[in-house]
């Protein structure tokens, strides 16, 4: 199962991947959770504590192994460099793991315009690709407001793109954005969770506006996941109504998919 999240910032894609991480993990089941947002607080919200999670170091600052890896100094002018570099080990050798989850941070896909920035990419999206395409584990992606990490070949792989929306015509004009990308990388399965949602209207508001996506499941606003934000602690252990509500749809996800 590869699963990648993603929607407008502070819509609660992280909150979603994290619960997520969990439930698949008190199944048994071995899980990759990558954190692919350069505001990187996938570690906060999966519980790894404060302290442990500020030593986290993201992919894409780790010059010596981008350098190792792919042959050439991270941000070099010009230059040649491996473009299939050997990331198969990366998981298990700079993954933060706890209770069944492995976390890796990704860091930031550098614009093509920014300057030098090759030899991150080829190592990110080649990374990116193996846990999508060659990895045995659940794997949970949370993505920003974009697909950048993602190739065809990569997003073709996805078993189900999911897109994180609240009440808002900002949040759902993201979503249709990020719809479109998705068709066009080759994606299949495209679902949208609607989130921090303070009663019926709320939902009705969000079916009208969403378009031809599917609404695979909704969770409701919860005071409970803004207290363990504000404890840096995870919501997968705070708020049960919550969890609940990720386990339906987690199980709709997962009986649409072939």
């Amino acid at each position: 199962m590869k699963i990648a999240i993603t929607g407008k910032g502070g819509v609660g894609k992280t909150t979603l991947s994290s619960v997520l991480a969990h439930l698949f993990a008190e199944e048994g089941r071995r899980v990759i959770a990558v954190d692919a947002d350069p505001d990187a607080n996938l570690a906060s919200a999966l519980g790894i504590p404060k302290e442990e999670a500020e030593n986290i170091k993201p992919v894409s600052d780790m010059s010596d192994l981008i350098e190792e890896r792919t042959g050439s100094k991270p941000g070099g002018m010009g230059g040649i460099f491996k473009l299939n570099p050997k990331v198969d080990d990366l998981p298990d050798g700079i993954g933060y793991r706890m209770n069944g989850i492995t976390l890796l941070t990704m860091g930031k896909i550098k614009a093509a315009a920014s300057g030098c920035y090759c030899s991150e990419n080829v190592l990110l999206r080649s990374l990116l690709r193996h846990l999508i395409v060659e990895r045995s584990e659940v794997v949970i992606v949370d993505m920003e407001a974009g697909i950048e990490h993602l190739t065809r070949g990569t997003a073709e792989a996805v078993d189900a793109f999911v897109v994180v929306v609240e009440p808002g015509q900002r949040s759902l004009q993201t979503a249709k954005t990020v719809y479109e990308l998705a068709q066009g990388l080759g994606v299949h399965k495209v679902f949208v969770v609607a989130n921090k949602v303070r009663g019926p209207e709320d939902l009705e508001f969000i079916k009208k506006n969403i378009g031809e996506m599917e609404i695979v499941g909704s969770v409701s606003f919860s005071h409970l996941i803004m207290e363990a934000d504000m404890r840096g602690s995870s919501p997968y252990f705070h708020s049960a109504d919550t969890v609940q509500q990720v386990k339906e749809l987690k199980k709709r996800i997962e009986s649409s998919l072939p």
